[in-house]
């Protein structure tokens, strides 16, 4: 789907599903678009089918959770192997996302949470045993996030 594609009905849905999908309803979401509650759910559809909107999900308190560690690994693979190893990364205990950088030397950054370094550690062995150096580890204090402006009704 290309973005002149997604007009502004599509990038206010976008954004009402960004700030709470859980609970807000078609007719909410028809309500700040103007459009009618069908319209809002035949969008929906489009945009998942074609790949804007991966799936919906879950924001987790890792540390009210139990699992108060949270590590960034900045990591280095083979540029070809990069994005095939992914899954593979995220088939990891403790890895909760894996995100391909393209600019630096690191060209991935793995996320993991764990209650203690414990946990860690083993997932750091596993990586290097899939020939991905790890260069940098970041503990983390805190994550939060916002729908993106862009999608904001004007």
């Amino acid at each position: 789907m290309a973005d002149d594609d997604i007009d502004d009905v599509d990038r206010a849905i976008l954004h009402a599903l960004q700030e709470d999908a859980r609970n807000m309803s078609s007719g909410d979401i028809a309500e700040r678009t103007g459009t009618s509650d069908s319209t809002v759910r035949k969008r929906i559809r489009r945009l998942e089918s074609a790949g804007v909107i991966k799936g919906y999900s879950a924001e987790v308190d890792y540390q009210q959770s139990g699992y108060p560690l949270r590590m960034l690994l900045f990591c280095t693979a083979s540029i070809p192997e990069r994005g095939s190893l992914i899954p593979e990364i995220l088939d990891i205990d403790g890895v909760v996302s894996v995100q391909e950088l393209v600019t630096g030397e690191e060209n991935l950054l793995v996320t993991v949470v764990g209650e203690s370094d414990n946990d860690i550690t083993p997932v750091a062995q596993e990586l290097l045993d899939m020939g991905i150096t790890v260069s940098d580890e970041v503990l983390v204090r805190s994550h939060e996030s916002k729908p993106f402006g862009e999608f904001a009704p004007e």
